[in-house]
């Protein structure tokens, strides 16, 4: 069983869907492993992001980051990373086919509602920034 970190973003969590969110997940055999609600601070965006750093996209997502609450969970399953991707859709929404969580649920490639883990080497450096092992169960 993979395992894979899902951020449900600020946006996602003003608009009150976290939970249509998490049904899709386990609508579709991924296992809520760990979850939290937290408010990031910027130095934590900051070190999360650190790989976007020199991108100029980084100081708005920091701030976007930090704007709200977010919802942090591991997701578990058979292909894991590749489900959540799949499930969150095209990282800009009006590409995001539909029937995606971003398609869905998401304003813009900036608000966009949802991260994932993009390999099982980064899922598990991500769910270790968020989750102490024995938070994972």
């Amino acid at each position: 069983m993979e395992q894979t970190l899902s951020i449900i973003k600020p946006d996602a969590v003003a608009k009150n869907v976290v939970g249509k969110i998490i049904d899709r997940f386990e609508s579709n055999n991924l296992r809520v492993a760990a979850i939290k609600k937290l408010c990031l601070t910027n130095e934590d965006a900051a070190r999360f992001y650190a790989v976007h750093k020199e991108r100029p996209f980084f100081n708005d997502l920091v701030k976007f980051m930090t704007s709200g609450a977010v919802v942090v969970l591991v997701l578990e399953g058979e292909n894991a990373v590749a489900k959540n991707r799949e499930l969150m859709g095209a990282t800009n929404p009006k590409e995001a086919e539909k029937g995606t969580i971003r398609a869905d649920f998401a304003e813009s490639i900036d608000a966009n509602a949802v991260h994932g883990s993009d390999s099982l080497e980064n899922a598990s450096i991500e769910i270790a920034f968020f989750f102490a092992k024995k938070e994972v169960a």
